[in-house]
């Protein structure tokens, strides 16, 4: 039996995760289940799946949680140092699922264990990737890619050397408004920006694929992984979402991962590794059904977001770090309907022209650096 703390467990990774556990109760022993402030769903998952401790980041959330957990025996905390300690319980493998920089100190303690962290914060890699590689390589931990498409890589590359790399190739979906205009991208809402034609996620990621930001992020993400250079990764639109990503090795052969767009898939491949394990899902992969898998380049005058997080992973330190903070206001201005759609990566680039971050060492400079990005994202102008 392996142990296993999911921090994030209320929200979609978690979910996937539980389930698969849920389908394979005998093996995994459950020690921490964290949420933001959702007492009431923590609690009847820690009960299910008999966790020894079960945190909120919330720390209004603390009354609930306890009465919801009397009796039970299992522990009850909340606020984000509980978080920290919860994350520094040694477990086997912890699933790193906190959304935003909310998610930054939880990793880095499951990191400092020695142990797999399983990771699907993106803002980890994002804002803090040369102070959580270099954490990684510190304390020898075994660090597991859970987005598809980094997941997709990981499994290209098994078994073959970084420096026998061509390319690797992100595969975009190009979100819901791949083939919209600039005037309709001017005029869109947060209702249609949340509807991803592919996959079920939440709002912000949501929107962060309707801008192709998400895909930027996922640039940065995959040059702190896989070290073979900025100049060897690259994006391209695929509407269909069948092949998560692509390498491409030294003698022409490219290595392609297929499969549904189901994120129980990758996670599957994080809680099983080295191994297989089954899926219970309800839809194999049917290329005939399929018919016919297409491409296309990013268009980055529509869509600058990927151009904005190159540059910024080009530039390194912490510039990643404040197109992250800013990009993490303009969503939620947009999402608040406070700004329009195509003012969200303006708002960006506007915050990374103006602001130049000292370099960082540590996990308290980067979270410095993040705090003063999006105080300056929220004084500027929310206009369309």
């Amino acid at each position: 039996m392996r142990s296993i703390s999911i921090l994030g467990a209320t929200g979609s990774i978690g979910a996937s995760t539980l389930d698969l556990i849920r389908r394979n109760r005998g093996e995994w022993r459950v020690v921490a289940l964290t949420a933001h402030g959702n007492a009431q769903s923590l609690a009847a998952l820690a009960r299910e799946f008999d966790a020894e401790i079960a945190v909120c980041a919330d720390e209004a959330a603390l009354p609930a949680l306890r009465e919801a957990l009397v009796g039970t025996g299992i522990e009850a905390a909340a606020g984000p140092q509980a978080l920290v300690e919860a994350a520094a319980r040694p477990v086997d493998l912890t699933m790193a699922a906190i959304v935003g920089c909310a998610g930054l100190a939880p990793t880095m303690a499951a990191i400092e264990q020695g142990r797999t962290v399983a990771l699907a914060n993106k803002e980890a890699l994002v804002s803090a990737g040369e102070v959580m590689m270099a954490a990684v390589a510190k304390h020898g931990t075994t660090l597991l890619p859970v987005d598809s498409e980094h997941n997709a890589i990981f499994q290209c590359l098994s078994g073959n050397k970084v420096d026998h790399v061509r390319w690797i190739t992100l595969t975009a979906s190009g979100g819901p408004f791949r083939d919209w205009s600039l005037e309709q991208l001017q005029a869109a809402t947060p209702a249609q920006a949340i509807k991803h034609p592919n996959w079920s996620m939440g709002a912000k990621i949501s929107v962060d694929s309707a801008s192709m930001m998400n895909k930027g992020l996922e640039f940065i993400e995959a040059y702190h992984l896989f070290p073979v250079g900025l100049d060897r990764l690259r994006i391209i639109v695929h509407p269909q979402s069948i092949i998560h990503s692509m390498v491409e090795y030294r003698d022409g052969s490219t290595l392609a991962q297929l499969g549904p767009s189901d994120m129980r898939v990758p996670i599957a491949s994080c809680l099983a590794w080295p191994e297989r394990m089954e899926t219970p899902l309800a839809a194999q992969l049917d290329l005939a059904a399929i018919g016919q898998l297409t491409f296309r380049a990013p268009d980055e005058t529509l869509f600058p977001a990927t151009r904005l997080a190159r540059e910024a992973a080009r530039a390194g330190g912490c510039i990643p770090a404040v197109l992250n903070a800013a990009n993490e206001v303009a969503v939620a201005a947009f999402l608040a309907g406070r700004i329009g759609f195509t003012r969200i990566s303006a708002l960006v680039e506007e915050v990374l022209s103006s602001y130049a971050p000292p370099p960082a060492s540590s996990l308290g400079d980067v979270l410095a650096v993040d705090l003063e990005a999006r105080k300056r994202a929220q004084i500027l102008p929310e206009v369309a």
